[in-house]
């Protein structure tokens, strides 16, 4: 296989559309230029809240007239609880930039984080034996 010839343009020169250098079209759902993170995140220079990919964030009120718009959209999607993962995916956001927004919701008390419910590493022994006994007599 030979590797492609590049050609030299003038500095005049329009490269043509057939140039394997034109880049393509943006994808469905492809941002050409996005802003950058930090302007979402804002100055995020204090600590962050202590938020894991699987605690659930549910939001307290309507978002007020001062939120950022994907502060707006982290409260709409809080209407039930949903676990920073789930935020982060559906925003198309970076945790690290989902934590940040998630903290100034926090501090100003307009969500809640929660813990997930954890279960219990071994299974109750009084259960087990009731499900045991329950199967026997069927």
């Amino acid at each position: 296989m030979t590797p492609p010839q590049r050609q030299r343009r003038s500095p005049g020169q329009q490269p043509s559309a057939a140039s394997p250098a034109a880049d393509p079209p943006p994808k469905e759902g492809e941002i050409r230029n996005p802003e950058r993170l930090f302007v979402i995140g804002g100055e995020g220079g204090g600590e962050r809240a202590d938020l894991d990919l699987v605690t659930l964030i549910v939001a307290l009120a309507e978002p007020p007239v001062s939120a950022t718009p994907e502060q707006a959209a982290l409260l709409r999607l809080c209407v039930a609880p949903l676990s920073v993962a789930e935020l982060s995916a559906y925003l198309s956001l970076p945790f690290s930039v989902v934590s940040v927004l998630l903290t100034d919701l926090l501090a100003a008390e307009l969500v809640q984080a929660r813990a997930p419910i954890v279960r219990q590493k071994v299974a109750d022994r009084t259960l087990l034996e009731a499900v045991m006994h329950g199967l026997q007599k069927l």
